[in-house]
């Protein structure tokens, strides 16, 4: 199979997809396509202010070390714990930073789902609460 079949292909493939497209555009289309395949692919990542907030919660490395060592875990249970308060919050993820850990949710946080973060991950097993800073 030569490259021009395959040319000739994707260029049906894309006619049938959009149909009332003239011949310039799906050649432009075409273009890009073939020229992105190329390409390696990146991963940028960021986050909007407005669409993300994150709750910082001051600690020992002690107590980091203990807690990321079950992020996991600790993201379920506090989904669960936000749920069930009928909170219209979650946590997206947690990462740690020199002396805190971070944790990033869908929404902004009000003031209520910042205290039932923070009484959850005071409660934790993991960790000692007398080494957490209240914000």
């Amino acid at each position: 199979m030569s490259s021009s079949d395959n040319n000739t292909r994707e260029v049906l493939k894309i006619k049938k997809i959009f149909p009332n497209l003239q011949a310039k555009k799906i050649e432009n289309i075409q273009k890009i396509i073939n020229r992105n395949s190329k390409l390696k692919p990146r991963l940028n990542m960021t986050t909007k202010e407005l669409l993300r907030k994150q709750v910082i919660v001051p600690m020992n490395n002690d107590n980091i070390v203990k807690f990321m060592l079950k992020s996991s875990d600790h993201i379920t249970n506090i989904d669960r714990v936000l749920k069930n308060i009928e909170l219209e919050i979650k946590v997206d993820y947690i990462h740690s930073e020199t002396s805190s850990i971070v944790i990033v949710t869908d929404k902004v946080a009000s003031s209520l789902d910042l205290q039932t973060i923070e009484k959850y991950i005071k409660n934790s097993n993991q960790i000692n609460s007398e080494n957490v800073e209240t914000s």
